[in-house]
């Protein structure tokens, strides 16, 4: 009799744990592998680390539940495809700059970066409060693709030179690498441009190939050498203010997945935004330092910016940036949104002059005149 009490209580026992956990077991969700092609080589500063923080924070984040795998360039498909492979679904998803899917419409520049357009804030604020990424979901949609803003980068140089560059006259004949809308600029001034991956960049110059170059900012061009080469290096950058990076998803795969795990990636590209934004920041002089240092060593690194150059190219970006026949279905794109990122550029000048008091006088009131003596105040009445 005792025997079987003991086996009806260990079996109620068995029942009610199984009976707490089937809840918890219907909960668990099925483990999700993205196997993700990068179009930037994983050690590169900022955006190759980056991509790889992302997939260490999504398997972190969800226990090893969602992983992201990170693929060099030329892993599973060149660079500059990888977007195509994810929109034909063969690849799960891309790490790369809308610029780089700009040969099926050249509006997706304006979801990368804008020549003589808005640096990081507001940039950011078009993207996420003026419309900017609805648009850009709108127009990837099409191609079964989705995409997640995921790092934001510091203002870039103007570019890497063979020769001395002294009037926008100079860069006619120059055949240059040069990426997203700042290219139809510098068409417009004579220059043959071509959109190299950064693997094929430096030999491309080496073999002269091109004449010049722009990539990134200091701290990565420092590390990719091309100071070997090219001994000018021109300041400041008008051609990338500030680059966006997405990670691209193939849609139905996007789709496929659960509330829980989209918030996650989407939480993680969130986190992978900030940390660019701060580690480009801090990295920018250290870079610039690099560059000069291996100029004392025998490499002479000039960094310049030639009077004229900026207004010559401000009239070749007027001209180059809406001349586009083949915007017929998002020509609405190209016409809304420069008028939106310049007007919250104009929105943000007034609050830097607010900031700027003019330096007053010691003893001088507001509203004497320079060279006259403040007026005696009267005095109050005790």
């Amino acid at each position: 009799m005792v025997r079987r009490s003991r086996f009806i209580a260990l079996g109620l026992a068995v029942l009610g744990t199984l009976a707490v956990a089937a809840p918890l077991f219907a909960q668990q969700q099925p483990k999700v592998r993205l196997n993700m092609a990068s179009t930037f080589p994983g050690g590169m500063v900022l955006i190759g680390e980056g991509a790889q923080r992302l997939g260490q924070k999504i398997a972190r984040a969800t226990g090893g539940e969602v992983e992201l795998k990170f693929h060099e360039p030329g892993a599973l498909v060149p660079a500059a495809q990888a977007m195509d492979a994810v929109a034909r679904g063969s690849v799960d998803a891309a790490w790369a700059g809308a610029g780089w899917y700009s040969g099926k419409n050249t509006a997706f520049n304006f979801f990368s970066t804008v020549p003589f357009g808005p640096g990081i804030g507001e940039y950011m604020a078009w993207m996420y409060h003026g419309g900017g990424l609805e648009i850009a979901r709108e127009m990837f949609a099409k191609y079964d693709l989705h995409n997640i803003p995921c790092a934001i980068i510091p203002p870039e140089a103007s570019g890497w030179f063979r020769k001395e560059i002294n009037a926008v006259s100079d860069l006619k004949g120059l055949k240059m690498r040069f990426f997203g809308l700042g290219a139809k600029v510098m068409e417009k001034l004579g220059v043959a441009t071509q959109q190299l991956p950064p693997g094929e960049i430096f030999q491309a110059l080496q073999l002269g190939t091109i004449d010049a170059t722009e990539f990134s900012l200091p701290a990565m061009d420092q590390r990719l050498g091309f100071f070997q080469v090219a001994k000018f290096y021109y300041f400041p950058g008008w051609h990338q203010q500030a680059t966006f990076f997405d990670l691209y998803i193939n849609k139905k795969k996007w789709e496929a997945l659960s509330d829980q795990h989209k918030a996650v990636i989407e939480l993680a590209c969130g986190d992978t935004v900030r940390e660019g934004i701060a580690q480009g920041e801090a990295q920018q002089w250290e870079g610039h330092q690099g560059d000069a240092g291996e100029g004392r060593a025998g490499e002479e690194v000039e960094p310049r910016d030639p009077r004229g150059l900026p207004e010559g190219l401000e009239r070749g970006g007027g001209r180059g940036a809406g001349e586009e026949p083949r915007l017929q279905e998002d020509l609405r794109v190209l016409h809304r949104v420069p008028q939106e990122l310049r007007g919250l550029a104009r929105a943000r000048l007034p609050q830097l002059s607010r900031r700027r008091s003019r330096p007053r006088c010691p003893g001088r009131r507001r509203g004497a005149r320079p060279g006259h003596a403040p007026e005696p105040r009267a005095e109050r009445p005790a």
